[in-house]
């Protein structure tokens, strides 16, 4: 396990450790709203790999191209991207990759 100190988003729930637990969105979380203001960038400058177990998110790419990520998808968010959490239920994922850097000042 590998420990982290990373800022709890509002409306985000992140693990104190091990980047293979899994992480939950509740309803109504948007990167820009609840995480730009943590890493004051324009969009979100991780690179996130992972795999979506409940819920359903959108991910919206800064060249507008959309995609909307489902229970069973595997994913690779490229950085410059903006998401959020779509429906009432919450969206747990685990992100392999962009875990370490995530909701830090740039």
């Amino acid at each position: 396990m590998i420990e982290s100190s990373l800022a709890q988003p509002p409306k985000g729930k992140l693990p104190s450790c091990s980047f293979f637990r899994p992480q939950g969105f509740e309803p109504g979380w948007i990167w820009n709203k609840h995480v730009q203001p943590i890493s004051e960038t324009s969009s979100c400058h991780v690179a996130h790999t992972g795999y979506i177990l409940q819920g359903r998110m959108v991910v919206k790419m800064d060249n507008g191209s959309e995609k909307e990520l489902v229970p069973g998808d595997a994913f690779y968010m490229p950085t410059g991207h903006n998401a959020w959490v779509v429906g009432d239920e919450p969206c747990v994922l685990i992100d392999i990759t962009g875990f370490g850097k995530y909701a830090k000042h740039s």
